[in-house]
C-alpha cells in the first residue's frame, strides 16, 4: 500500500492502536497529523516516529474548543484530508447501579460527541473519495457486565457511521468502522488488571490478545486504493471473540 502524499488525521493517536497507525501510514509515505490531549505523550510519540511527515496537535477532542484546535490546523495547512480515522476513545468499566453522571458523561463525550463533531467540523477539509475510519468495539454485539454505558457509546458510534455513508455518498467518501476485540495497549493494560487481561486472551479463538499493529493493518488496507468498494462495513479485528462465544 503506498499513501505517498497522501494527508491524514488520527484522532486519539500518542499511544496503542493511534500510535501504530500513524507508524504504518508514515511507512507508506504519508503526511499524518495526531491528536492527544497531553502534549508530553504528543513529544514522546513524535520522538519514537522521528518523521518529518509527523505533525503534533494538543487537542482535546471530546470539547468543541480542542476540536477547533484541530480544525484550524488542517485549515492552516491547506490541504485536504485523504484519510481520516476517528480513534480517540476512553473506557470506564462499572455495573449500571454504580456508573457515575461523570463516567457516563466523560465515556460519551469522548467517544460520540467528540467523534461527531470532529467529523462535522473536517467534512469541508476532506478530499473527495477519501476515506473515514472509526474504532468501534466487538462490545457492541456483546452484553458483558460492567460495559453498559461504554457499550452505549459504540453503538451510537456505528450509528452514525451508517448515516454518515449515506450522507457522504455524492462525494465518494467512504466510511467504515473496524472493530477490535481485546488488543494489548496501553489503554487496556490501565484499566484491567493481569487476571483480567489473562481471562480476555483465553476468550478469543486464537488464545491472545491482538497487537495494535494488527489493528494499524486493518486501517491502512480500509484507506488504500484496495478497499475501494467496502463502504459502510464493520471489520472485527478480534482474534475470532466474537466466534468463540458463541459456539
Amino acid at each position: 500500500m503506498n499513501f505517498t502524499n497522501k494527508n491524514v488525521v488520527i484522532t486519539g493517536g500518542s499511544q496503542g492502536i493511534g500510535l501504530a497507525t500513524a507508524k504504518a501510514f508514515i511507512r507508506e509515505g504519508a503526511n499524518v497529523w495526531i491528536t492527544g490531549r497531553s502534549e508530553e505523550s504528543l513529544k514522546k510519540a513524535a520522538e519514537e516516529i522521528n518523521s518529518s511527515n509527523l505533525k503534533i496537535v494538543v487537542s482535546d477532542t471530546s470539547i468543541l474548543q480542542g476540536i477547533t484546535v484541530l480544525e484550524q490546523a488542517v485549515a492552516e495547512s491547506g490541504v485536504k484530508l485523504d484519510v481520516l480515522y476517528l480513534n480517540a476513545g476512553i473506557a470506564i468499566f462499572a455495573p449500571i447501579a454504580q456508573i457515575t453522571e461523570a463516567d457516563f458523561d466523560a465515556q460519551f463525550n469522548t467517544n460520540v460527541k467528540g467523534h461527531f463533531f470532529t467529523l462535522q467540523k473536517l467534512i469541508p477539509h476532506l478530499a473527495d473519495g477519501s476515506s473515514i475510519i472509526l474504532t468501534s468495539s466487538g462490545v457492541v454485539t456483546g452484553a458483558a457486565i460492567a460495559t453498559a454505558a461504554y457499550s452505549a457509546t459504540k453503538a451510537a458510534l456505528n450509528k452514525l457511521a451508517h448515516v454518515a455513508v449515506n450522507e457522504l455518498a455524492d462525494r465518494k467518501i467512504r466510511v467504515n468502522l473496524v472493530s477490535p476485540g481485546p488488543i494489548q495497549t496501553p489503554g487496556l493494560d490501565s484499566v484491567a488488571p493481569g487476571e483480567a487481561l489473562a481471562y480476555l486472551a483465553s476468550s478469543t479463538a486464537l488464545q491472545r490478545l491482538g497487537k495494535a499493529d494488527e489493528i494499524a493493518n486493518t486501517v491502512l488496507f480500509l484507506a488504500s486504493e484496495g478497499a475501494t468498494y467496502i463502504n459502510g462495513a464493520d471489520i472485527a479485528v478480534d482474534g475470532g471473540f466474537i466466534q468463540y462465544h458463541l459456539k
